[in-house]
């Protein structure tokens, strides 16, 4: 027996899930406003382990150009200067004992066209899961098909559902890149 609602179920929420990660992969893009976001994907060696920056204090934003780290251990401030500084994300960071600024420098044209494609890049990956997704569904009704679980009209139309699934959600992420690139662009 088959149980294609079941199967829908599965690939939109995993399709779901490849847009939620496009967004936190855009999140990570500095844009030249400051945004606690931009701090994600740097780790920290802290008491023996790697450990994200939000774990070891918090993160505010005082103003629109401007991050603020108030670190929990003043013994780690020396540290995550140091990650923040080798992260290759142009933040210089400056402290006052347990306070740690993060001044967020505008971004050059040159760097925008760059941010751009990163963007891009990371809308094709997702597309791509998404395209995995829709495949893997395709293969799963071809199979009942052949198996004679469904007949060749209802294999034509779960086709048509799945493809709308992913066409769907392709335009969703095609939306989010379309207001990144606008947001990156913008001066």
């Amino acid at each position: 027996m088959t149980d294609f609602a079941a199967l829908k179920a599965d690939i939109s929420a995993r399709m779901d899930k490849a847009a939620d990660a496009l967004k936190r992969d855009f999140a990570s893009l500095r844009t030249g406003r400051a945004s606690p976001a931009l701090l994600d994907s740097i780790v920290v060696d802290a008491y023996g382990e790697q450990m994200r920056i939000d774990q070891l204090g918090s993160i505010n934003v005082p103003e629109p150009r401007l991050l603020s780290i108030s670190v929990w251990d003043k013994s780690m401030v020396k540290a995550i200067e140091k990650a923040i500084t080798e992260s290759n994300m142009g933040l210089n960071p400056s402290n006052d004992g347990t306070l740690i600024r993060l001044p967020i420098p505008p971004i050059t044209e040159e760097r925008r066209t760059e941010l751009v494609k990163a963007a891009g890049k990371f809308t094709e990956n997702a597309r791509i899961a998404v395209r995995n997704l829709r495949r893997e569904a395709m293969d799963s009704v071809k199979a009942w098909e052949k198996g004679k679980q469904i007949s060749k009209d209802e294999l034509e139309r779960f086709e048509a559902e799945i493809q709308k699934i992913t066409d769907s959600a392709v335009k969703t992420m095609d939306d989010a890149l379309a207001h990144k690139e606008t947001e990156i662009k913008q001066v």
